[in-house]
């Protein structure tokens, strides 16, 4: 049997053996040569060790947006100062008089010289990670090995955050062996802790499927040292994550029917929930859990929605109820759009919002625990997190049928995938800023189609002189000469084509993320068993890294999958 239809283990047990080296942990300090100086008021300063470290860090970063923003460069001066010795605390009391020109160019010129490294010293480089690879990055998980995701601890540095995070340049601390709990089983190797050092916990729970895991110091968080996307465990989860989403297309007509039904419930509570599940529903909105204040940036999801990131219009461009959201979902990307919705949900919010400021709740009444009871009593497992992957894959598998012509060559069926994909990402909001280099990568596009448009003229040309000197001679070398020119100007043809439709791709991507959905919502069997049915390569779709963590949809998938 494949290895991701073996023997299940009973219920909460992930594993029977784990056994693993720990985590690798990042280099020590190295301290800057005795010609890069700090300076302070104009002048030369020496920096005790920790707080020439912690100065590093600003001066790598001092051609980063981050570090011209006050709240970063605010929360960066009080956690260095937290860590200088009494003398320079003494000294170094204003940001502004601090000079780190010199160890930032230190560190571009480290930058450029790894670059310029010959071939050889590069691969010798490449070799002494591959060697920490081996030893580090695999464990053995029931007498499989098991590639591991994240084996390095993150080294040290200031925190960046998404959007305008508050706690932006903090100081993100060094992790240590006493702070990570290891977690293998009982009758396995051990891992030893670096020399001198130990553990804080060793643990054998088989009920979770993390390696090693710490506290991370700016929001308490924890993190863990998972097993890499392409193992069998992995694997597994994601696959039953989309059975799941499976097992809603059963019964979300029955859901949708009886959230309509709750439009007009007699208690309110129950007609937000209502109101809020056709969002998550229809726009693919996160649930959008409760946080604590001043922790995070201000971003909010469906059920934490204030007033003031909703406006109602009768009438808007031709349409009838219309809700205009604005707000900052996950990772403070903006959500804008639009929306015409039936008169009973529109009526709703009018409700919702009477008598409010535009500070307080949308869905007063509705806490995530509440809505996602109620969706694990309308189906097990269900979560509003299940919606969206249930449709963003339905979208795909829609799009790809009502776009894709079979009589179209490798390149714009390729298109039609793109833009099927496209649909999705736009469906759950996945942004991205539009790339750095993409002017400049276009106009390299837009000259390569320029050229190739003259050599399609050309031989045009040349077709034509074939054919008026066949029609002189009438000789069997002219009229094989005027088939090599027209097999010649038909396979430029096709070349241009295919240019034509990677720039007219290229601009529409510009703005739209398509991985995250790729990786987290779409299930793999629809783009597996797409290419089975039209003969693309899957390498066109997912990269090696992409087939490796999609390997149990690649056994499974024939071409006839219907998700």
């Amino acid at each position: 049997c494949s290895r991701w239809e073996e023997e299940k283990k009973e219920d909460g047990v992930k594993w029977m053996q784990l056994e693993h080296r720990g985590p690798y942990f990042v280099p020590p300090y190295e301290p800057l040569p005795g010609d890069v100086q700090f300076y302070y008021d104009g002048k030369p300063l020496k920096l005790s060790l920790a707080t020439e470290e912690i100065a590093t860090f600003y001066a790598k970063m001092l051609d980063h947006e981050y570090t011209t923003k006050e709240i970063f460069q605010n929360n960066f001066f009080h956690d260095w100062r937290k860590e200088m010795t009494s003398e320079e605390q003494e000294i170094i009391k204003d940001l502004d008089k601090c000079d780190f020109r010199e160890i930032h160019k230190y560190f571009v010129d480290k930058n450029e010289a790894r670059k310029a490294l010959s071939k050889e010293e590069k691969q010798k480089l490449k070799e002494e990670a591959d060697k920490i690879q081996q030893e580090y990055g695999y464990c053995i998980l029931d007498g499989h090995r098991e590639k591991i995701g994240n084996f390095k601890t993150e080294p040290p540095g200031l925190f960046r955050g998404r959007g305008e995070h508050p706690k932006m340049g903090m100081l993100k601390k060094r992790i240590m062996p006493e702070d990570v709990i290891i977690n293998c089983s009982r009758d396995s190797k051990i891992p030893e802790p670096p020399e001198g050092h130990k553990w804080k916990e060793v643990r054998c729970d088989n009920t979770v499927t993390w390696l090693a895991s710490w506290t991370e110091n700016i929001q308490n968080t924890l993190k863990y040292i998972m097993l890499n996307p392409s193992s069998k465990l992995k694997g597994e989860k994601d696959w039953e994550k989309y059975e799941v989403a499976r097992r809603l297309k059963d019964v979300v007509h029955t859901i949708r029917a009886q959230y309509r039904k709750d439009w007009e419930s007699p208690e309110i509570k129950k007609r937000q929930r209502a109101v809020a599940l056709y969002f998550i529903d229809k726009l693919a909105l996160r649930a959008g859990n409760e946080k604590e204040e001043g922790e995070t940036a201000d971003t909010v999801g469906c059920c934490s929605l204030r007033v003031e990131h909703i406006q109602l219009h009768s009438q808007l461009d031709g349409q009838e109820h219309v809700v205009e959201f604005d707000f900052l979902g996950k990772d403070s990307i903006r959500y804008y759009n639009r929306v015409s919705v039936e008169k009973p949900v529109f009526k709703n919010l009018q409700l919702f919002m009477k008598n409010k400021d535009p500070s307080d709740d949308l869905f007063d009444q509705l806490t995530t625990t509440f809505l996602n009871k109620h969706l694990q009593h309308l189906m097990d497992g269900l979560t509003a997190k299940v919606f969206r992957t249930y449709n963003a894959s339905i979208t795909l598998q829609e799009q790809l049928k009502a776009l894709t012509n079979p009589e179209d060559n490798v390149a714009g069926k390729l298109l039609s995938y793109n833009r099927a994909n496209r649909a999705v990402a736009i469906l759950c909001n996945h942004q991205r800023s539009i790339p750095k280099t993409f002017a400049r990568s276009m106009k390299v596009l837009q000259e390569k189609i320029e050229a190739k448009k003259k050599q399609v003229e050309e031989a045009q040309e040349e077709v034509k002189k074939a054919e008026d000197d066949f029609k002189d001679t009438e000789d069997a070398k002219a009229e094989a000469n005027v088939k090599k020119k027209k097999k010649l100007l038909k396979r430029l043809e096709e070349q241009l084509a295919k240019l034509n439709v990677q720039a007219m791709d290229k601009e529409e991507n510009k703005q739209i993320a398509l991985g995250t959905s790729k990786l987290n919502y779409l299930d793999p069997r629809i783009s597996v068993a797409w290419c089975k049915k039209f003969g693309i390569p899957l390498e066109k779709i997912y990269n090696k890294t992409q087939r490796a963590k999609f390997a149990w949809a690649i056994d499974m998938a024939d071409k006839d999958f219907e998700f």
